[in-house]
């Protein structure tokens, strides 16, 4: 099954006080690592008009611009489900703001699907991103309210769910506030332990 990456960029950042997806963590800016996470699928960036000179180039990358980002989120990804004329495509998408998601993860996510509907990281019961829709979940989209969160989707009682148990943070992680930076930033600069040391421990 073909699947297209749909990163959702066109947020507002009002409890940041600044445009957050310019910030950096580690290297790179939130919206760039959103972008590496995409690895080697398709991708539809939804962004706010003042980022889309922030958008680095790319192949198979189509930029959309929400200036109504009050509509929510799923207003966001019907803009970029109606680009996608593939309507056998499934969609995993992407927030802008978890910066821990990367291109393993995301791989993982997709492949989980399967025939299922929806494929999504869980840790102690709560869901976390990328979330991945197949088709029949991509068709009711346009049942949804503007205002709806990509929660009301997800949970759709029709469809069949895969969870995929994760300990890790990545999933769980998204920076709405300076603190959250700052614990990302954090997280990102610490060494990772070598495997030769973990085996000895």
């Amino acid at each position: 099954m073909k699947t297209v990456c749909v990163i959702l960029a066109a947020g507002r950042s009002q409890r940041m006080g600044a445009q957050k997806l310019t910030l950096r963590v580690g290297e790179t800016t939130l919206l760039e690592r959103a972008l590496e996470a995409a690895g080697e699928f398709p991708v539809v960036a939804v962004v706010a008009p003042e980022l889309v000179s922030s958008v680095p180039p790319r192949a198979g990358l189509t930029i959309i611009v929400n200036d109504q980002p009050d509509r929510g989120m799923t207003h966001s990804l019907a803009l970029a489900d109606a680009t996608i004329a593939d309507r056998d495509a499934a969609l995993a998408v992407l927030l802008a703001d978890t910066p821990l998601v990367d291109s393993g993860l995301v791989s993982r996510v997709v492949a989980a699907l399967g025939d299922s509907d929806v494929a999504y990281p869980v840790r102690d019961g709560i869901g976390g991103h990328p979330v991945v829709f197949g088709p029949r979940a991509r068709a009711a989209l346009l049942q949804t309210k503007e205002g709806d969160t990509l929660r009301i989707l997800r949970d759709d009682p029709r469809w069949l769910r895969v969870e995929i148990p994760i300990d890790e943070q990545a999933p769980f992680l998204d920076v709405d506030t300076p603190e959250d930076l700052a614990r990302a930033q954090a997280l990102v600069a610490r060494p990772v332990e070598p495997l030769q040391q973990k085996a000895r421990s």
